[in-house]
């Protein structure tokens, strides 16, 4: 298991430093699990169905994405007719991301912040916030993070997470089944990373960095205590995608957690929605 350590800055300037690392690596190979820039250039989707079916239709509407990394996700609302804000704070993923932004033609805003803090210019100006896989582990305040995206909607509008479940993080291997980490608490956990979920086999320098685990009643709790109403909290034992590289694939497509007879859940699903405008 990771070593539980202080956590004196809220592990932000380590996991700042390891996502700029990221962001710089993401996207440069040809075997990249998941950003291939050049394929999303010429017009490839990086959405899924779960995302795209809790946000509704997009078109027209003001979307902020919290946590970008270097923008494919947010680009890719915008080709569905979004005006779209992006926030990262890593500067490599902004830079990257408006220089795709760029190649693309696409009209995007992005914004370096950190989203546990996010500006106040940032303020009522969404229809729409949105984030989406591996998202709140690496958030030391997830109240804080809840309050900025309930700060940032508009009255009426919706906040859709689409992240891995606690208990998908919680398992380090199947075969043998191994549980390393918490099921929940927020406690900082430090851990040393030598490789990315992009490219498990690229061998990278060693980075520590420091994740939160939550669980799924502490996440709708911290919503509900920013003001916003919970509307759907889907648990999903089948995913499109296998965001760690070791979920075995069925014959429909799909990855599933095998757990004895039946699966665990691999993703959960949010949509919260801040009070809608006051009538007398």
């Amino acid at each position: 298991m990771p070593e539980t350590g202080p956590d004196t800055d809220g592990g932000l300037a380590l996991n700042r430093a390891l996502w700029d690392e990221r962001a710089r690596i993401h996207g440069s190979t040809s075997t990249d699990r998941f950003y291939d820039v050049e394929s999303f250039v010429a017009g490839r989707e990086t959405l899924y169905a779960l995302e795209r079916e809790l946000a509704g239709d997009v078109a027209g509407k003001d979307l902020l994405h919290l946590q970008c990394h270097f923008g494919m996700d947010t680009l890719s609302w915008a080709r569905l007719g979004a005006r779209v804000t992006g926030v990262d704070f890593a500067p490599t993923a902004i830079e990257r991301a408006r220089l795709l932004a760029d190649r693309t033609g696409l009209d995007a805003t992005f914004v370096e912040a950190d989203t546990q803090r996010l500006p106040t210019t940032l303020a009522a100006r969404f229809d729409l916030v949105v984030a989406t896989y591996g998202v709140l582990c690496w958030i030391a305040d997830l109240d804080g993070w809840m309050r900025g995206a309930a700060m940032a909607l508009r009255p009426g509008g919706s906040l859709v997470v689409v992240d891995l479940h606690p208990a998908f993080q919680a398992v380090a291997a199947l075969d043998p089944l191994v549980v390393d980490w918490p099921y929940g608490g927020g406690a900082p956990h430090l851990e040393t990373v030598t490789s990315t979920y992009a490219e498990p086999g690229l061998s990278l320098p060693a980075q520590d960095s420091v994740q939160y685990p939550y669980s799924v009643g502490e996440i709708v709790t911290a919503a509900a205590s920013a003001g916003l109403t919970v509307k759907h909290l889907g648990e999903h034992v089948a995913a499109e995608l296998d965001p760690r590289g070791f979920l075995p694939q069925g014959q429909d497509g799909l990855y599933r957690l095998p757990f004895g007879d039946s699966h665990l859940p691999v993703l959960y699903s949010l949509r919260a929605e801040s009070p809608p405008p006051y009538s007398s």
